[in-house]
């Protein structure tokens, strides 16, 4: 059974939302605050690390975006663990910002516990699916991509990302060369469909160059295409 962690502090929200996601199938353990939830994922009471992270931005102790933030600084797999940020309708750059501090995806309160429930099965489906793949490393001069191990290179130096940006990554590897648009990428990675002026595929692909390329400013890996979408160079150094 997959387990989840819920940090929120509106007790009622996390007793309704934590029993729809049971009878779903999920183990479901909830913090009510920031310091109690960091405890719980760095000493699960499960034996066992969440295999995600439900994070609300509004806490009592500690900003969610803080909380974010040190979970993605712990180290080994604790610090991988995808997480799904809960925010105030009509806020996007607290999006932005979770966004860019690691976060996998985020959904504005309020929210229909069905759609949090595919939004947590996409999240997940993405770290285990996938088609079979011909080769386990991915090569591009210096670039290393590992698919098995779920883990990128750069001079044999680890590059820090999260579940999903990896995912995004390989999307765009494995396809060098072809120009894809935002719509094809992030139906690539099963996510869901793009919103209006949802920017949020941008922030990750600034948060893979800053990882991976020697000048996220000038990027040579990933190029954007003005106007259409990205293409991840096939010749590099």
């Amino acid at each position: 059974m997959q387990q989840l962690l819920m940090i929120e502090d509106d007790t009622r929200l996390a007793q309704m939302v934590g029993e729809y996601l049971e009878r779903s199938g999920f183990g479901v353990s909830h913090a009510a605050d920031a310091k109690a939830g960091l405890h719980m994922l760095t000493e699960p009471p499960t034996g066992a690390a969440p295999d995600l992270v439900v994070l609300d931005l509004m806490l009592p102790d500690i900003d969610g975006l803080e909380v974010c933030r040190r979970v993605r600084a712990l180290p080994g797999d604790t610090g991988k663990v995808p997480v799904l940020m809960l925010t105030a309708k009509g806020d996007p750059m607290d999006r932005i910002v979770g966004l860019e501090l690691g976060a996998d995806d985020y959904l504005p309160k309020p929210f229909e516990p069905r759609e949090l429930l595919a939004r947590i099965r996409a999240i997940l489906r993405r770290r285990t699916d996938g088609a079979p793949v011909p080769a386990k490393t991915m090569r591009f001069g210096s670039l290393e991509i590992d698919r098995d191990a779920r883990t990128v290179t750069v001079n044999g130096a680890p590059c820090e990302l999260t579940s999903y940006q990896f995912d995004l990554l390989v999307v765009l590897a494995e396809r060098a060369g072809r120009v894809l648009t935002r719509d094809q990428i992030m139906e690539a990675v099963r996510g869901r469909e793009l919103e209006a002026f949802d920017r949020s595929i941008d922030v990750h692909m600034g948060r893979i160059r800053a990882a991976i390329e020697a000048d996220a400013k000038n990027p040579k890996r990933i190029l954007t295409v003005r106007g259409v979408g990205y293409v991840f160079a096939k010749q590099q150094d």
